[in-house]
């Protein structure tokens, strides 16, 4: 089975890497970019019998810091 972990920022997380790429796209003549907000797209092929509860305890413990971190799966 194929799965994607979408991981992004909480809102009223600074997000320095999101930053540097807005200013990043100001200076390429990009206007009109009013925020940035960068995230992590994991892809993972786990076995077929793999449980939602297995897959989230992934999510938790490893793929994603869930105190500064939400995270989405999406199976394909």
């Amino acid at each position: 089975m194929k799965l994607r972990i979408v991981v992004t920022l909480k809102p009223g997380v600074l997000d320095p890497q999101g930053r540097a790429i807005q200013h990043a796209l100001a200076g390429l003549g990009f206007d009109g970019v009013n925020d940035v907000r960068a995230g992590k797209l994991l892809e993972l092929d786990v076995a077929d019998g793999t449980d939602d509860a297995t897959i989230d305890a992934m999510c938790r413990r490893l793929l994603a810091n869930t105190v500064i971190e939400n995270y989405r799966i999406e199976k394909a």
